[in-house]
C-alpha cells in the first residue's frame, strides 16, 4: 500500500457461538454448532424461554460461563470477582424479547492480550449474551427461525491496536485456533460459529502526534464471514476514508456492510451508540458472585446474589497447550517449518494426528531395514526430510483427498499407524510418487493396510524396473522429439517424462527419470 500521511486504527468485535450442550437461558439443545443451522429444520428448538413468553425467567448456563473464563484465561485476562447481565434495548424481528440479555460493565473477563509476530494486542474484555434468531428472506416476505436464539455466544473485544488487514486477519486466526484447543466453539467462520465486526478510523499521523488521543472517526463494517473478507473490507475502507480525507472532505460515523461480489463497503445506517441501547441490569437473574473452591463458602455475599463456586485455579491448570506453544514444539522437536505447523496444529485433532503419525514413523524407518543405527540414530539422520514428506502429504494430499469428498478429519479412515507405513513406503522408494497417491485415495476408500493395497493393486515401486534401458527406448522412439529438444525446445522434458511414467505404469521414480533424461538428452 503507498505511503501516506494518515494512519489507520483498527479494533475488532467477535461474536463466537460456544459449544454447550443446552442454550445459554433454558434447557432447549444447542444444535446448531453440530450439524450446522442450514441443515437443522426451523424451529424445533425452542421453548416459551426462548420464544419470550410472558411470565417465563432466564437461568443462567453454567457451561457457558466457565467457557468464556477458560477463554479469559488463555488470552491473559484478568477474571471478575463478580459479574453480572444486563438488558440490551433494541427492536428486530429475530429478538423475541424485544431485548437481548448481556453484559455492559461488569464482563466476566477484561485487560487480557495476545502477541501476534512479536506485537501485543490488547483484549479489552469477553463478555457473555445470547444470540439472536435468523431471518430469511423471501419472495413475498421474512421468515424467522428462533433455533439459534439463545445460543450462548461469547463476544471478544479488541484495544484499537491493529493496523491493517493482514494483521487483523492475523489475529482471528489466531483466536480461532485458541478456542479450537480450549474445545468451546469450533469457531468456524463459513458457517456463522464465529463472526466479525471490525471498528476503523484514519487519523493523521502529523495530528497524532500532537495529540495521542485524537483519533479519526470511526466507522463500523458488520457481519464479515472469512478471515479473507475481513482482510479485504478493511484495506478497501482504509483506501475509502483516506481518499475522503485527502479530498478535504469528513469521514461519517455509520455501520457499512461488505459487498463480497464487487469487494467494496457500503453505507447501511448510522451507528447507533451504547446510549440509545438503553442497558440495565438484568433484573431476573441476580448478580453472579464468583468464590474459590467448593467448601471455602465466603461469609457475606451481596443480597440476593449467586455463588457459582466455580474454581477459577482449576480451570487454569487444565488448560491445554496453547496453539503458539504448540507451533514453537511442533518446530523444535519434530522439525516441522513453522508454516507446515502452524497449519497443522490450527485443528488440534489434526495436530494429534500428526503427533501419533511422527511416533508412528520412527519405528517404521527402524523396522524398514534401510538404516543403521538405533532407533535415536535413524531418526536424527533422517528426521527433516520424513517430517517435510509428512507435513505435504498430511496438508495437502490427504487434506485435499477429504475436502474433495466433503469429508472432515474425524471420517478419515485412514490409521496413523498405516499413514506411517506409506510415508515410510515413499521415503524409501518402494512406491513411486505416482502411485503414491493411487494408493493413499485407495487407503481412505478401504481405510486398508497400505502393503496389501500396494501388493493388491500393483502400485509398488520399480525395484525391478530397468529404467536405463526404458530412457533409452523412449529416446529412440522419437527421433524427432529429440531433435526439437535438443534445439532449444526443453519444455519437451515433460514429453518425455511423461513417456516415461507411462511406459512404467507410474512406478519409475520421477526425479530419477527427469535426471536420467537430462543425462542422455544433453
Amino acid at each position: 500500500m503507498t505511503q501516506t500521511k494518515y494512519k489507520p486504527t483498527i479494533g475488532l468485535e467477535i461474536h463466537v457461538e460456544l459449544k454447550t450442550k443446552t442454550k445459554m437461558f433454558c434447557s432447549c439443545l444447542n444444535e446448531t454448532w453440530k450439524i450446522g443451522q442450514e441443515e437443522l429444520p426451523p424451529n424445533i428448538n425452542v421453548c416459551p424461554v426462548c420464544l419470550a413468553h410472558p411470565g417465563t425467567l432466564p437461568v443462567p448456563n453454567i457451561e457457558a460461563i466457565k467457557a468464556v473464563i477458560k477463554a479469559g484465561l488463555a488470552l491473559n485476562c484478568q477474571i471478575a470477582e463478580k459479574s453480572k447481565f444486563d438488558r440490551k434495548q433494541y427492536f428486530y424481528p429475530d429478538l423475541p424479547k424485544g431485548y437481548q440479555i448481556s453484559q455492559y460493565d461488569q464482563p466476566l473477563c477484561e485487560h487480557g492480550s495476545i502477541e501476534i509476530n512479536g506485537k501485543k494486542i490488547g483484549i479489552t474484555r469477553i463478555h457473555l449474551e445470547e444470540d439472536t434468531g435468523k431471518l430469511s428472506h423471501v419472495s413475498d416476505g421474512t421468515l424467522v427461525d428462533f433455533n439459534r436464539a439463545g445460543v450462548p455466544l461469547m463476544e471478544l473485544v479488541t484495544e484499537p491496536d491493529i493496523e491493517s488487514g493482514a494483521e487483523a486477519k492475523e489475529f482471528c486466526q489466531e483466536i480461532q485456533a485458541i478456542f479450537r484447543e480450549l474445545k468451546i466453539s469450533d469457531a468456524d467462520m463459513e458457517k456463522g460459529q464465529m463472526r466479525c465486526e471490525v471498528n476503523i478510523s484514519i487519523s493523521d499521523k502529523g495530528q497524532e502526534t500532537r495529540d495521542k488521543k485524537k483519533l479519526g472517526t470511526k466507522v463500523e463494517i458488520k457481519n464479515l464471514n472469512s478471515f479473507r473478507t475481513v482482510e479485504r473490507a478493511i484495506d478497501y475502507e482504509i483506501k475509502r476514508q483516506t481518499e475522503i480525507l485527502e479530498a478535504g472532505e469528513k469521514v461519517v460515523q455509520e455501520t457499512r456492510g461488505f459487498d463480497d461480489v464487487k469487494q467494496n463497503t457500503f453505507s447501511q445506517r448510522i451507528k447507533e451508540g451504547a446510549a440509545d441501547y438503553r442497558y440495565f441490569p438484568e433484573p431476573d437473574i441476580p448478580p453472579m458472585v464468583f468464590q474459590p473452591p467448593l467448601g471455602e463458602v465466603a461469609e457475606t455475599l451481596p443480597k440476593g446474589s449467586k455463588n457459582f463456586f466455580i474454581d477459577i485455579e482449576k480451570i487454569k491448570q487444565e488448560l491445554p497447550e496453547m496453539p503458539q506453544a504448540k507451533r514453537k514444539r511442533f518446530a523444535d522437536e519434530y522439525g516441522f517449518a513453522l508454516a507446515d505447523a502452524k497449519i497443522i496444529t490450527a485443528t488440534p485433532k489434526l495436530a494429534d494426528y500428526a503427533e501419533q503419525v511422527i511416533s508412528e514413523l520412527r519405528q517404521w524407518l527402524l523396522d524398514s531395514g534401510q538404516f543403521e543405527g538405533t532407533e535415536e540414530e535413524i531418526w536424527a539422520a533422517n528426521r527433516d526430510r520424513a517430517v517435510k514428506l509428512v507435513a505435504g502429504w498430511l496438508i495437502n494430499k490427504l487434506g485435499g483427498l477429504l475436502n474433495a469428498r466433503k469429508l472432515t478429519l474425524a471420517d478419515n479412515t485412514i490409521t496413523a499407524e498405516n499413514f506411517a507405513e506409506f510415508i515410510t513406503m515413499i521415503f524409501t522408494r518402494k512406491v513411486s510418487s505416482t502411485n503414491a497417491n493411487k494408493l493413499l485415495e485407495r487407503m481412505l476408500e478401504t481405510g486398508g493396510d497400505p502393503s496389501n493395497i500396494l501388493e493388491d493393486e500393483d502400485l509398488g515401486g520399480g525395484e525391478d524396473l530397468d529404467l536405463n534401458k526404458l530412457i533409452e527406448e523412449i529416446i529412440n522412439k522419437n527421433p524427432e522429439t529429440v531433435a526439437q529438444f535438443k534445439a532449444g525446445k526443453t519444455a519437451l522434458l515433460k514429453f518425455f517424462l511423461g513417456q516415461a511414467m507411462k511406459e512404467s505404469k507410474g512406478k519409475a521414480d520421477p526425479v530419477e527419470a527427469e535426471n536420467l533424461l537430462l543425462q542422455k538428452l544433453s
